[in-house]
């Protein structure tokens, strides 16, 4: 979804650290009723950026990159730097009309495919079994990739059994390592399960401090199927990166609001993919692994859920 950085804030930048990029992260204890999914680890990949195992056996990095908005040069440019400065797992979809963008900006980077996590989604538009498989192979097409390493469907629209079926043999035929869904509530997921040979091991949906979804949060750890957040900063959107509750936490660890937002998620053991356009921001929306929310902490941002979403626009 859309990530616009707020250039009015604090804001947002003004803690930006430049040490510690890379560290090696903390064992994260379960806080302040906080359980992460059964399913994570702290097993870390050549970037330092901790992994999760989905309920398929594939490892999925915990942090990434957002790329909504993101096109032309632009978009070829930010992927290049994002994955320069370490980031390895890469979110795009054919409805943001950057697959091409995206694809010619992992080839930029110069890093070996395989050492990359590449996720796409499959548009309304392309609902449907023989839909389903053309829009796959045009997104591939258009990534320059030879398989994806995640594929969702992006809405719970249309005929989404049928989509499912292409995406499961998709996933056989070795074209996609794990499949998966986005913005599906609990009742529309177990639908789904209901005739699906192969479980879903994604559910990317909106969720953030404004947002937080303790009861989809939940249902996901009980299905064992990952929680992925599509806008970890809810877009900027509630004044999230001038909000005090969190520069107040930002400050007893010399941290940015974006920062304290990104490290509440990890804590939580959620997938979280900022998008920025910015090399710097990039930079400073890794370095959440140097520091540990507490008890107190949490409290306080529990209190900020609204329990409501910021999108409304995407009902």
């Amino acid at each position: 979804m859309k990530e616009k950085d707020k250039s009015k804030g604090i804001k947002r930048r003004a803690f930006l650290q430049t040490g510690g990029l890379f560290a090696a992260s903390a064992m994260i204890l379960p806080l302040s009723g906080y359980k992460v999914f059964d399913a994570v680890n702290d097993s870390q990949n050549e970037n330092s950026i901790p992994s999760v195992m989905l309920n398929n056996g594939l490892d999925m990095p915990r942090l990434g990159f957002g790329t909504n908005t993101l096109k032309g040069d632009i978009g070829t440019r930010c992927v290049s730097d994002a994955i320069s400065v370490g980031y390895r797992l890469i979110d795009t979809a054919k409805i943001y009309g950057n697959e091409e963008s995206v694809g010619k900006g992992i080839k930029q980077s110069g890093i070996d495919r395989e050492a990359l996590f590449i996720t796409s989604k499959l548009w309304v538009d392309d609902a449907g079994y023989e839909s389903t498989k053309v829009a796959f192979e045009t997104s591939l097409k258009k990534l320059e990739l030879d398989y994806l390493d995640l594929y969702l469907i992006h809405r719970p629209r249309g005929d989404v059994k049928g989509s499912w079926k292409a995406m499961e043999e998709l996933h056989m035929e070795g074209k996609i390592k794990a499949i998966g869904v986005s913005n599906f509530d609990a009742d529309q997921l177990d639908d789904l399960m209901k005739n699906a040979k192969i479980k879903p091991a994604i559910n990317q949906i909106e969720t953030h401090v404004f947002f937080q979804e303790h009861l989809p949060y939940k249902d996901l750890k009980e299905k064992n199927v990952q929680m992925e957040a599509w806008s970890p900063f809810a877009a900027g959107r509630n004044g999230v990166f001038e909000n005090q509750t969190l520069a107040d936490i930002g400050k007893k660890y010399h941290k940015s609001n974006a920062q304290v937002c990104l490290r509440w998620h990890y804590q939580r053991g959620v997938v979280a993919i900022p998008r920025s356009s910015q090399k710097a921001h990039m930079i400073e929306n890794l370095d959440i692994f140097d520091f540990e929310l507490d008890k107190t902490d949490l409290k306080a941002i529990v209190a900020l859920d609204l329990n409501t979403t910021q999108f409304p626009e995407w009902g």
